[in-house]
């Protein structure tokens, strides 16, 4: 049999060819398009972009109502490189999530963008249409989990972003009911500054923008993934919650210089917590740091001497304090230092 045949109440029997290799295969395929877009009410060519696409997912952003469908040709460009840097933003988020990220540094995510496609946009409003790669039939036994959570990438990615949109509309509905902190919550769902950023560039042009998913329907997913709405009015929000996260993120692989000022450890404890005075953006600030043995011992005697020391690591802000993370002991500066 090289055909199946598919019979329902009150609609038209379908015959669906099994194989490319029939003689009338192109002709058979465009009649069934043709009675799909009738029974659907819909256009032969969105019935064929469902069909062609019918094994990736299919992330539609779509920009608010136009006459004629298109949009000025400055705000198209920021629409879509906004769209590629949203979806690059929840791309470095399937490792380990922060509040702001090297993008251009990870090569995991590149390497996956690399391998998602521009689609056609859609008539009657301007759609951005981003494709992922072929994501196969689910096989059970090797994917038990709900959703693909913690299986197939290009599925990760499309939940990923969903997730991180759907808790920056939650998180910016907080802030503008008052709440402060709803953004520093948000990380550990996606929500990165460079997200935010990305949605403040694609935002901004338009009254209304609506990003939702099309699924794959190889491999359907059972949660309900809603459309995600945002506003121009978001925008200001948006761009606030990216200044506060690309604050509050560490600050990797920097170099301070300056005094001990308080020397803390425990009688049976090896490392030990110092505090630095040192000068950050033009400022004085004191900087805590749990140091090893080793560099505590020194950094003893440096400050016995009254000499500066010279520490590296990651710089955090932790409301009005900061701290150093991973730190370590460059250097003991013997020669005089500036005074802090």
């Amino acid at each position: 049999m090289h055909s199946d045949v598919y019979i329902g109440e009150q609609l038209p029997e379908v015959i669906v060819p099994r194989t490319e290799r029939l003689g009338d295969y192109a002709s058979v395929v465009a009649s069934l398009i043709k009675m799909f877009a009738t029974v659907a009410r819909q256009d032969e060519m969105t019935v064929y972009r469902s069909l062609v696409t019918a094994d990736r997912d299919v992330i539609r952003v779509r920009a608010g109502e136009s006459e004629d469908g298109s949009i000025g040709l400055n705000h198209g460009v920021d629409l879509i490189s906004g769209a590629r840097d949203m979806l690059l933003a929840a791309a470095c988020s399937l490792g380990k999530p922060k509040a702001v990220y090297r993008a251009g540094a990870n090569r995991d995510a590149a390497d996956l963008l690399e391998r998602i496609c521009l689609g056609q946009t859609d008539q009657g409003s301007f759609v951005v249409t981003l494709v992922t790669p072929v994501i196969p039939v689910r096989m059970s036994r090797l994917f038990s989990l709900p959703d693909d959570q913690d299986s197939l990438i290009e599925r990760r990615l499309t939940l990923r972003l969903m997730e991180a949109l759907a808790a920056a509309r939650h998180a910016t509905e907080r802030t503008a009911a008052g709440d402060e902190g709803a953004f520093a919550e948000v990380p550990e769902s996606g929500v990165s500054a460079n997200l935010c950023e990305a949605l403040v560039r694609i935002i901004k042009p338009f009254a209304r923008l609506d990003i939702n998913v099309l699924w794959a329907r190889t491999r359907p997913v059972t949660t309900p993934r809603p459309v995600v709405r945002f506003g121009r009015a978001d925008a200001p929000l948006l761009s606030q919650a990216a200044r506060l996260l690309r604050e509050r993120a560490p600050r990797p692989d920097v170099r301070l210089i300056g005094y001990v000022r308080r020397l803390t450890r425990g009688e049976a404890e090896e490392d030990g917590t110092i505090r630095l005075v040192t000068n950050i953006d033009g400022k004085g600030q004191s900087v805590t740091a749990l140091l090893d043995r080793q560099d505590y011992e020194q950094v003893v005697q440096a400050h016995s001497d009254r000499v500066p020391v010279l520490l590296t690591g990651d710089l955090e802000r932790m409301g009005q304090r900061w701290r150093l993370l991973n730190p370590h002991l460059e250097e003991v500066l013997r020669d005089d230092g500036p005074d802090f």
